[in-house]
């Protein structure tokens, strides 16, 4: 989930993806027990590359230039979702045509998943035990503590732009907050893998902050 827009989603997501795809196969084995990496980008915002496309959930793979229908390989997808578009989609519908599309369901569980949503549908149905069974687990429900915080900053950051002083003084303390949290983090014994996606802080300043 991405709320404000670092111009660099695209290499982000790369590496995303070939953490995914790498962490699936061990060394020494054979390459064919590399496993398919799926990558799902939710966005609070529209991405300049797409601007010129309608649709809210655009899907990416590997093709060839002059031969778009030709994929090289099944083992990469990239699915890029953009709420807002979704949103402007759905205020242009009617009431019964909002009632009737899965993504407004999927809209209010992701803005509210507490809220009450149509149970008929199965797979938000599922997303809903899942998150439920995440909070009941302590550690999970401490990272996703952590990423909501994180999330909250990133929004203050955003509402803040117009004032560039205000909004660097914000992100100076957000890097601050970032390097607290991997320090609780470690002191855990959590993956370094995982401190990096919950902070965005790379490897080399997590590895600085274990070795003080």
């Amino acid at each position: 989930m991405q709320v404000v827009d670092k111009k660099n989603i695209e290499k982000r997501l790369m590496f995303y993806w070939s953490k995914i795809y790498t962490m699936s196969i061990k060394s020494g084995d054979d390459y064919n027990q590399l496993e398919k990496g799926i990558v799902i980008l939710f966005t609070d915002y529209n991405l300049e590359k797409l601007k010129g496309i309608n649709k809210f959930i655009t899907k990416w793979n590997l093709r060839e230039e002059e031969n778009p229908k030709i994929i090289l390989t099944d083992v990469l997808e990239i699915y890029i979702i953009e709420l807002s578009k979704g949103e402007e989609l759905l205020k242009n519908m009617s009431k019964k045509e909002q009632s009737k599309n899965s993504f407004n369901t999927w809209l209010q569980f992701i803005n509210n998943p507490e809220a009450i949503v149509d149970m008929e549908n199965k797979e938000v149905k599922k997303a809903k035990e899942v998150l439920e069974e995440i909070s009941q687990n302590e550690h999970e429900r401490y990272k996703a503590e952590l990423r909501q915080k994180y999330i909250m900053d990133q929004k203050a950051v955003e509402e803040a732009g117009y004032d560039k002083g205000l909004a660097t003084g914000i992100q100076q303390g957000i890097k601050q907050k970032q390097i607290e949290i991997a320090k609780k983090l470690l002191k855990k014994g959590t993956k370094l893998e995982e401190i990096i996606e919950l902070t965005d802080l790379t490897k080399d300043v997590i590895i600085s902050i274990k070795d003080k």
